[in-house]
């Protein structure tokens, strides 16, 4: 590992997504959406050097935040199980996910998924989800499971380890004409 340690990864992550919880506000119930590679975080290409410590030190400074915001956690899987997400079944439920089959593993699907399918209390795997907010940590794309519009987030944390770190909100659309208002003001 080029010199990651792994106590700062996991202040890191927590520090990032307090940043993003901040600015996104999300209420109780609502979905992040988190990608990761461990692969990146190491400063290697994304998808070569799975690193299952990395990504018990990124879950360790995550898990204690969304529980503590009682939000849910979707965990995005990489392209060898077609970016399908790890959530609690809670989760599945109430928002009416679709339910597929894949257990995923350090070679598909990656450290992080394998690291939450296993500390989730009753994990599933979906197929795709309409997250409130989201972390990206590696360029792993995780655009296509947030809910439009997409707000970016800037934030002091700009990267974890050598990971190159975006994050993002959502709000509704702004609909209606030119007489249209979006606020009582």
């Amino acid at each position: 590992m080029k010199n990651v340690v792994l106590d700062e990864l996991t202040a890191s992550a927590q520090k990032a997504l307090r940043e993003l919880l901040d600015v996104a506000r999300l209420k109780p119930g609502q979905i992040l959406v988190v990608g990761c590679s461990t692969s990146e975080i190491q400063g290697e290409k994304i998808g070569k050097a799975s690193n299952m410590e990395i990504a018990e030190a990124i879950f360790n400074g995550i898990a204690p935040v969304v529980e503590e915001n009682a939000i849910f956690l979707a965990v995005q899987g990489c392209e060898h199980i077609n970016r399908s997400l790890v959530v609690g079944e809670e989760c599945a439920r109430r928002y009416g996910l679709e339910v597929v089959t894949v257990v995923p593993h350090l070679k598909a699907g990656g450290g992080f998924a394998t690291v939450a399918y296993h500390r989730f209390k009753k994990p599933v795997m979906v197929e795709s989800i309409e997250a409130h907010a989201g972390m990206d940590i590696g360029d792993t794309f995780i655009g296509m499971q947030l809910k439009p519009v997409v707000v970016p987030v800037r934030a002091a944390v700009k990267q974890i380890g050598n990971a190159h770190l975006t994050m993002a909100r959502t709000r509704p659309r702004l609909v209606g004409g030119e007489r249209a208002k979006y606020s009582l003001d």
